[in-house]
């Protein structure tokens, strides 16, 4: 197992696993409604998130992923070196290298609102993000790696953006087939206990 890294917080525990929502669901493909209230509703539902994207064994999960609209997300992510950071963002805002820092990593990526479908979709190397926590004090966690795409994809998830809508036709096509071959494998609840 790999180490977690010290700039890494505390996930909330004791959550209930919801249903993932997906693709095509209008919450999925607006901006989110930013988190202005940190009290114990919002808790509640990073505790539940957190346990939905562990149930479904994945690295990160937005809020609309479980069908509300606010702008957070959870994360459980290794970097290039194999440390895991984790941590809950709200209002994320995303920082990316510009000019000749900018190097792209043309990696499979996949979503868990379109599940058992993976594409490689280029994107920046290093992600920087910035918001606050579920008390309201200033976040920033950055990575290079599966962190830095994980990062860069949920915070899209909060801006109405799926991964699919950065794909050329081609690749979009190529990963809703792979999603239908595969739909037997997460049915509609999945992976909340039918």
């Amino acid at each position: 197992m790999a180490e977690t890294s010290p700039a890494s917080t505390a996930l909330p525990d004791g959550g209930t696993v919801r249903p993932i929502t997906r693709w095509g669901e209008q919450v999925m493909h607006r901006v989110q409604e930013p988190v202005t209230e940190y009290d114990e509703e919002l808790h509640a539902l990073a505790a539940d998130m957190v346990a939905t994207m562990y149930a479904a064994d994945g690295v990160g999960l937005a809020a609309c992923q479980i069908g509300v609209d606010r702008s957070i997300f959870v994360f459980d992510c290794p970097d290039d070196e194999g440390v895991r950071h984790q941590g809950v963002v709200c209002n994320p805002v995303l920082f990316l290298p510009e000019g000749r820092d900018r190097r792209l990593d043309d990696d499979d990526e996949g979503c868990l609102s379109l599940p058992g479908a993976f594409v490689k979709c280029a994107r920046p190397d290093f992600a920087r993000v910035e918001g606050q926590d579920l008390d309201r004090n200033p976040v920033s966690y950055e990575g290079q790696g599966l962190l830095a795409r994980c990062l860069q994809h949920e915070t899209d998830h909060c801006q109405g953006t799926v991964f699919g809508d950065r794909l050329n036709k081609r690749s979009r096509k190529k990963l809703f087939k792979q999603a239908e071959e595969n739909a037997e494998s997460y049915p509609g609840h999945w992976p909340a206990e039918a």
